[in-house]
């Protein structure tokens, strides 16, 4: 396992209508001791002071409780998730990162041709561990897809803040994808994501390693490893980000930024096809993170 000692891990969560914020990453059933912390308050403390800041902020709140872990008033969050409609947090995504896609290695000699990219949605369609995961009734062939998500504010310049880094499954249709690859891969991309509610307060993760897991009717259908972080992309994080938030639009102030940066190829490339109601569970070891949801069909079939 990756030596995290000295990173700290951040979350916050809703309990009995109250935002809290809590440390580590606490296992179902394991008591937390959580403490108030009012709307915004955090993302300020960090555009003011950075990380020690942030920290400072999370415990300075009177009233601490303590909860256990799985209790069913507690509700876990996206990292830094604003309070309101989740207008002001955007998730968005690289596609086609990873060396295994390609034929060649990295050559930093090159010009930097950007991965192509997506947007999935706003900061509060995400779903938390535990959570199911919406896809549409007409769905052809879901993917599930371990990756980073990296963390950023921007402050009232409008210049992007990286906070830290946390753990999601980008789950699309892949077959209806690649039926039409140049045009409808933004439909693809339209199936609900999970994240990991624990923000990593360190640099983006060179080495992350683990095992997807898709159970059917309770027994495992499907497992493989897989990898992803910084040393399994083909494009430094770097040369997406800074490419990313050169667009104005992008650095609109105070915006709350989750960034996907990609996955490796999965169960559909091992000819597994997951089904309505299977469970996907991406034990993210290498970081002592484990994400699980169950899929869902839902909504109006069309003719896909």
């Amino acid at each position: 396992m990756t030596d995290l000692s000295d990173i700290p891990v951040l979350f916050e969560g809703d309990y009995r209508g109250r935002r809290y914020a809590g440390f580590g990453v606490p296992a179902t059933g394991e008591s937390v001791t959580l403490h108030p912390v009012d709307a915004g308050r955090l993302r300020s403390a960090f555009l003011a002071g950075g990380r020690e800041a942030l920290v400072a902020a999370a415990t300075e709140g009177a009233g601490t409780v303590t909860v256990t872990v799985g209790d069913p008033e507690l509700r876990l969050l996206p990292p830094l998730l604003p309070d309101d409609t989740g207008a002001e947090a955007l998730l968005t995504g690289f596609m086609g990162t990873h060396r295994s896609k390609y034929d060649d290695e990295p050559d930093p000699a090159k010009e930097f041709r950007p991965p192509n990219w997506l947007i999935k949605g706003f900061g509060s369609w995400v779903r938390m561990p535990g959570e199911p995961l919406a896809a549409a009734a007409s769905t052809v062939a879901l993917l599930e897809e371990p990756e980073v998500a990296l963390v950023y504010v921007n402050d009232a310049d409008g210049t992007p803040r990286y906070v830290g880094y946390t753990f999601a499954n980008d789950l699309n249709d892949i077959g209806y994808h690649l039926r039409n690859p140049w045009g409808w891969t933004p439909y693809s991309k339209l199936c609900e994501t999970s994240m990991t509610p624990w923000l990593f307060l360190g640099e983006p993760p060179r080495t992350v390693t683990g095992e997807i897991t898709v159970e059917r009717s309770g027994e495992a259908a499907w497992k493989g490893p897989f990898s992803c972080g910084g040393d399994a992309l083909y494009h430094r994080v770097e040369d997406m980000v800074d490419h990313l938030f050169s667009y104005p639009v992008m650095r609109r102030p105070g915006l709350v930024i989750y960034v996907l940066t990609g996955a490796d190829k999965a169960s559909y490339h091992d000819g597994f096809r997951i089904a309505d109601g299977d469970r996907i569970t991406l034990d993210f070891a290498s970081h002592g993170v484990v994400l699980s949801n169950v899929v869902e069909y839902a909504g109006r079939a069309g003719a896909a």
